[in-house]
């Protein structure tokens, strides 16, 4: 079969791994520019030179078997490192968090910065339509998407599917990207469920990286609610104050500061794993139906990929 698959962070891309593995033609869509999606590492060019932060997930964890062999390559292949001083199961991508997804993604053809606004069924196959005209057809389509964009992407086709994604909700967060001058002084290199942050690291705490003082702080959900539409020049200093005030230290200026809206970034999970409509040849998978952590992702792609297949018929 020839599939396409909408997103191409860890959930859609487990799944191309795994059909194509099976002998599958897979093609992927994504409307970012390149690998990344909320495992993104940003470059920033500051006063003090480039630095790269990562600015979606921190790191991962690794649990079930499978998912535990693939890191143990991926870290052979110097993808990711262990980060033994946050967790005994704590990964990092290197040398940015963005790495697992570009590495992931190279295996695979992937049409980057391709926003598909629509999709067309007819004679048992399926058309993506943009800004460009109509694809070519495909016997399969997968929806690896966040719930809310998946919601509107399966409605027209499958209610049931669409409702399950309805009920997935997902947490925004704003994160700040800070670049200073010098170290800061007596702040403990991860801050974790402060107040308003729910998470601020310094860059240099992971392993293997370099680079000028740089921190991420990202915001809890209820206060990014509050400020979802604030511009991002206006939070900057917000989380910045934050992340001294929660330190109890002077604030010190950044030489450089950025932030960015994460709409969708933590998902509580459906507990579904994966959808599969079989007489429709139309999937769903992502974290969004098994639980916030990117392990789940590349399980849901995973599993859905399998009953594709046939090979699991419990969804």
């Amino acid at each position: 079969m020839n599939f396409a698959i909408i997103g191409a962070g860890m959930a859609g891309l487990a799944c191309a791994s795994a059909l194509i593995r099976a002998g599958h033609r897979v093609t992927l869509f994504d409307k970012g520019r390149g690998p990344g999606g909320r495992m993104s590492t940003r470059r920033l060019s500051s006063p003090l030179g480039d630095v790269a932060i990562d600015h979606g997930a921190q790191y991962f964890t690794v649990r079930h078997p499978e998912f535990r062999q693939l890191v143990g390559q991926w870290h052979d292949q110097g993808v990711v490192a262990p980060w033994p001083a946050l967790s005994a199961d704590a990964w990092i991508g290197t040398p940015g968090m963005n790495a697992v997804i570009r590495h992931m993604a190279a295996d695979h053809h992937v049409v980057w910065g391709r926003a598909v606004a629509g999709r067309m069924r007819k004679d048992g196959q399926w058309w993506l339509i943009d800004e460009t005209g109509a694809s070519d057809p495909f016997d399969g389509l997968i929806v690896a998407t966040p719930a809310e964009q998946a919601a509107s992407l399966l409605s027209l086709h499958d209610l049931a599917m669409a409702r399950v994604a309805q009920t997935a909700r997902s947490e925004p967060c704003w994160t700040t990207m800070l670049v200073f001058d010098k170290a800061l002084a007596n702040i403990a290199p991860v801050i974790r469920k402060k107040g308003m942050i729910s998470w601020a690291s310094s860059n240099s705490a992971k392993p293997g990286r370099s680079g000028p003082e740089a921190w991420v702080v990202q915001a809890c959900a209820a206060w990014t609610l509050q400020h979802l539409e604030t511009e991002p020049q206006d939070i900057s200093p917000l989380l910045a104050q934050a992340l001294f005030k929660v330190a109890g230290q002077p604030p010190q200026d950044p030489v450089h500061a950025v932030s960015h809206r994460w709409r969708y970034a933590i998902a509580a999970g459906t507990g579904d794993g994966a959808l599969w409509n079989v007489d429709l040849g139309l999937g769903a998978c992502g974290d969004w139906l098994l639980g916030p952590r990117v392990e789940s992702a590349w399980l849901s792609g995973t599993l859905l990929a399998r009953r594709c297949l046939g090979a699991d018929h419990s969804g």
